[in-house]
């Protein structure tokens, strides 16, 4: 009798260990599914022409008309970023795009010299003269595109 309780025992065990294994493996393909997948960020304009000059001309990246009407950025590799018409566009209220470069000081000298103006924050984030913060972590400096929508250029340190 004892003999058939450890029994059964141990197969319960086994079919919460079977179970759980299983459980776990679908699991991780469930977290993992996009493991794999490319990605590209997006936001809404309302100025498609204006912004497509500014991102190549001022910025100096590449741009591609999507038959959509749609704005394809082609920075460095792989990663792509849509700016959509939009009617009703509000600019974001917080950063929407990010450059790494290698300088910012140079950077930020020839993107104002290019007419762009970076924005000039005081209280817990503050810039110098240039719009650079200067506040531990990355150089970083934020200004807008034409659509009001807020960029940065930062460099790690």
């Amino acid at each position: 009798m004892l003999f058939l309780f450890v029994s059964q025992g141990i197969q319960l065990v086994i079919k919460m260990y079977i179970g759980l294994s299983i459980c776990l493996l679908f699991n991780n393909k469930k977290y993992n599914m996009l493991s794999d997948a490319k990605v590209f960020s997006s936001f809404s304009t309302d100025k498609v022409e204006t912004v497509k000059d500014f991102y190549s001309k001022v910025l100096g990246l590449k741009t591609k008309d999507n038959p959509m009407g749609i704005l394809e950025l082609h920075p460095e590799g792989e990663t792509m970023v849509i700016i959509y018409p939009k009617p009703n566009h509000v600019p974001a209220t917080f950063t929407v795009l990010n450059f790494t470069v290698k300088n910012i000081e140079e950077t930020v000298d020839t993107l104002t010299a290019a007419g762009v103006t970076f924005e000039q924050y005081e209280g817990p984030i503050q810039t110098d003269a240039k719009g650079i913060a200067r506040g531990g972590g990355p150089l970083i400096a934020w200004f807008k595109d034409p659509a009001g929508n807020i960029l940065s250029v930062l460099q790690m340190q």
